[in-house]
């Protein structure tokens, strides 16, 4: 472990809602909640104001309706988060070259072989100076963790929710973690946390005095060896620029159990296409083709075949995940569907049609995914109309949706940098409103990009909770965005 923090955790806060929060005004420091909206939707993040009545990401969504009925429920609007997440990410790639992205809002920096920090107060500044810089250009917040390691810098930046800086001065780490609950460690689930409690222990300081040889008892030698490791504030993980791509996959979980086996093959005939479109983005392809099936009784079967080279051809992957499906039983219905491609290649080969067939399918799991799945699929209404999605009217101009239902859409008109604005109900066909795309969340003032003298101006911010919200088990530090 080096001897100086400069190894920085950046965390947006609350990132899809804040987002959410910040394009749209009259949502500014109310509940606020983001996620799929059918039947079977989770929370994929919920605002701070949301937080407060109980409401957590991976929560099912019906639940978080019961705790926060007033809370505004939207579907993710993805490509913005994308986008708003690579101005993030060029903001990191200012202060190093060593940057390694875990999601869409959140990143490890090595401020060190940037030549940003090489001490304490040098990397102090540089986090203030990000988390200015942040601010500026999107109009959002970021927490801000800086340690001598990974794991040390992550836990301090969930000490910092929400919008905060800290910083863990090199010497003083086995002291800070001690009183802290094993969940802190990363790796430490509920079943460990579970485990590890039944034994007595329920604290960091207890599991370096139970000592190595009772972890490795308690929990195998692996995760033994690598709990105690941790305990003592021992990683020398470094932080790694770029990370291999394994696979690349879609699915969809469906409202309703899918029983017709035609449109089940539908389905996975749709969802091969946009796999390969996925995989085209990459500037990649795979010889392995992957197909999910999640049955009405939650079991999950994942079958595979493997081509003799790699492909982006989408004939060949649709192929493939048709012959999958043939191997699988459907009867009673199906939940979730998904395909994905691994095996990946930077190159592709000519002529896979008869190979294709040449194919063999093989069952690689029968067991319960416990992943979410990457996006729920709204029913036909939603799906031109989905709640929190920006739309245009000939004479009102842009707004958002507030709701649809019943032939009618309702519609609030305002922008990221307008007052709160009015709400008008329309019919769901009216030909004067038509789907847009989202206003950039911090206007230009006049003479802007492209102009002389411009400077991008930040939006007012959602309200956050007091800062003793942040830190040891507090909401704002155990619940992710």
């Amino acid at each position: 472990m080096r001897s100086a923090p400069t190894i920085l955790h950046l965390d947006m806060d609350a990132f899809f809602a804040s987002v959410e929060q910040a394009s749209k005004p009259s949502l500014r420091g109310k509940a606020v909640v983001v996620g799929g909206l059918g039947p079977r939707g989770v929370v994929a993040t919920c605002s701070y104001e949301a937080r407060v009545f109980g409401v957590h990401s991976a929560m099912p969504m019906g639940q978080a309706r019961r705790l926060a009925p007033h809370a505004a429920y939207l579907v993710p609007r993805f490509e913005l988060y994308r986008s708003i997440s690579e101005q993030v990410m060029r903001l990191l790639r200012e202060l190093s070259p060593l940057v390694e992205p875990l999601s869409l809002d959140e990143a490890f920096v090595d401020l060190e072989a940037g030549g940003t920090a090489r001490d304490a107060e040098t990397a102090r500044l540089a986090g203030a100076k990000l988390r200015t810089d942040i601010r500026t250009v999107t109009g959002l917040t970021g927490s801000v963790g800086l340690a001598a390691s990974k794991m040390l810098a992550k836990i301090a930046s969930e000490q910092a929710k929400p919008d905060g800086l800290v910083l863990i001065p090199p010497g003083t780490e086995r002291a800070m973690l001690e009183p802290m609950t094993v969940r802190t460690l990363p790796g430490v689930g509920p079943a460990t946390g579970d485990h590890l409690r039944r034994a007595g222990i329920t604290t960091v300081g207890e599991i370096a005095e139970a000592g190595e040889d009772e972890l490795v008892r308690l929990l195998g030698k692996a995760h033994g060896h690598a709990l105690y490791a941790m305990a003592l504030a021992r990683d020398e993980r470094p932080v790694v620029a770029e990370r291999e791509t394994k696979s690349v996959s879609v699915e969809d979980t469906y409202d309703v159990d899918i029983h017709d086996r035609v449109r089940v093959g539908v389905e996975v005939g749709r969802l091969a296409d946009r796999c390969v479109r996925r995989l085209r983005a990459s500037g990649l392809s795979g010889r392995t083709i992957v197909l999910k099936v999640r049955r009405y009784d939650f079991s999950t079967l994942t079958r595979s075949e493997t081509l003799r080279g790699p492909t982006d051809d989408p004939a060949v992957v649709r192929e493939a995940a048709a012959r999958l499906l043939d191997s699988v039983d459907t009867t009673g219905g199906v939940r979730l569907l998904g395909v994905g491609v691994s095996g990946l290649a930077d190159y592709t080969q000519e002529d896979l049609f008869a190979q294709a067939a040449e194919g063999r399918a093989e069952e690689l799991a029968e067991e319960p995914e416990t992943a979410p799945a990457e996006e729920h699929r709204p029913s036909p209404t939603e799906r031109r109309w989905p709640a929190g999605h920006d739309v245009r009217h000939t004479e009102l101009g842009h707004g958002w949706v507030q709701g649809s239902g019943l032939g009618r859409v309702t519609v609030r008109f305002e922008t990221p940098y307008s007052d709160v604005g009015r709400v008008r109900t329309f019919p769901v066909d009216d030909p004067e409103l038509t789907p847009a795309d989202p206003l950039p969340l911090v206007a230009a003032v006049e003479g802007g990009e492209g102009g002389e003298g411009g400077q991008p101006s930040s939006l007012p911010l959602p309200a956050s909770l007091p800062k003793s919200w942040s830190g040891g088990g507090g909401p704002a530090a155990t619940s992710k965005p």
